[in-house]
């Protein structure tokens, strides 16, 4: 038995075409089901689980009065019969073998506790093209495989992961405080065990992108605010390329208030000029890796801008994330703020 567990809140929009792409699966020896964890849909969602359920015997879905995500895989896994879970999103619809081509990636590496492949974006406006666009880059997302594609071969994470079953029961299931990067943890934790993560490009679903620039902050400033939370349960830093936009943004930002002391002549002139360079040589460098990445993302000179855009947002509200995890996880010893599970779409 293979069991696909799938978060829900308010997708009347999406749910319909994820559960279709489901339904549509082809090549499987083994039965398969399909577990929805609802957190209290009011816009129509639940009107469409429950016709699933009752037109097909391998859709069900449950009620997450919490409705936070890792909550909802966790209920989703305890209500699974099956030996392979799979981790999928209400905004994204599979290839027709993806299942199959999970479990014979499972079948083929069984030092693996967990596989994936690429999620390919869905663009619904020209904005979230650019989006989407910055989001398949190394320059946008650094070496992501699931998000930048590439050669099969082990990694350190992946989206919409197919796990063992032993190996979840193993390692323990999804922490339940993280309201984001839960799946990044996981994985880490997967690792750190001796199991490992094995990636496919075979293996292929689209996600339907952030739709505005707003949306994007919102949800990578969540994302660099959670992963210092990650990192202090761990007491290290998981991945290091999630450091970069942090980096740069202190960087700058230091160079920005030795360029204001300059200007109120706190310096003398040996370090008179330091802040400006910095800023300078800072922004240049961005901007000039930043625009030879979109040239080469875009589709049409039209994009190189909106592309470019994306990539600010991303790194900004990253790295200002990052940084506010860092005073608050870090210096103050607080707990996570109110908003800090705010939903972002």
């Amino acid at each position: 038995m293979i069991s696909v567990v799938i978060p829900c809140l308010n997708e009347v929009a999406f749910i319909d075409a994820t559960l279709a792409s489901l339904q549509a699966q082809v090549g499987l020896s083994e039965s398969f089901e399909v577990i929805v964890v609802d957190g209290g849909s009011d816009d129509g969602t639940r009107d469409e689980l429950e016709r699933w359920r009752q037109d097909d015997a391998r859709f069900r879905w449950i009620d997450n009065p919490n409705r936070t995500t890792p909550v909802a895989m966790n209920l989703g896994i305890a209500e699974s019969c099956g030996e392979t879970i799979i981790i999928l999103g209400a905004h994204a619809e599979v290839s027709k073998d993806w299942v199959k081509r999970n479990v014979e990636a499972l079948q083929a590496h069984p030092e693996s506790g967990c596989v994936g492949g690429v999620v390919k974006q869905v663009h619904g406006s020209e904005q979230s093209k650019r989006i989407g666009a910055a989001l398949s880059t190394p320059f946008g997302v650094g070496d992501a495989r699931f998000r930048t594609g590439g050669i099969a071969s082990h990694v350190d994470t992946v989206a919409f992961g197919a796990y063992r079953k032993e190996a979840l029961d193993e390692i323990g299931w999804f922490d339940e405080e993280l309201v984001r990067n839960q799946d990044d943890e996981l994985n880490y934790r997967m690792l750190k065990s001796g199991w490992r993560i094995w990636f496919d490009p075979r293996i292929q679903s689209t996600y339907h992108v952030r739709s505005s620039f707003p949306k994007l902050f919102k949800q990578y400033r969540q994302y660099g605010y959670w992963k210092v939370k990650v990192n202090q349960k761990h007491r290290t830093v998981t991945t290091w390329r999630q450091t970069i936009p942090a980096l740069f943004i202190g960087g700058m930002f230091l160079s920005l208030s030795f360029w204001l002391m300059d200007l109120m002549g706190v310096f003398s002139d040996a370090w008179k000029g330091m802040g400006e360079s910095g800023l300078l040589t800072g922004a240049a460098l961005w901007l000039a890796v930043g625009t030879g990445s979109a040239i080469s993302a875009s589709s049409h000179p039209r994009d190189v801008r909106g592309i470019l855009r994306a990539y600010f947002v991303v790194h900004c509200s990253y790295g200002l994330g990052y940084w506010e995890g860092i005073i608050r996880f870090l210096l103050l010893r607080k707990a996570p703020g109110d908003q800090a599970g705010k939903i972002t779409r």
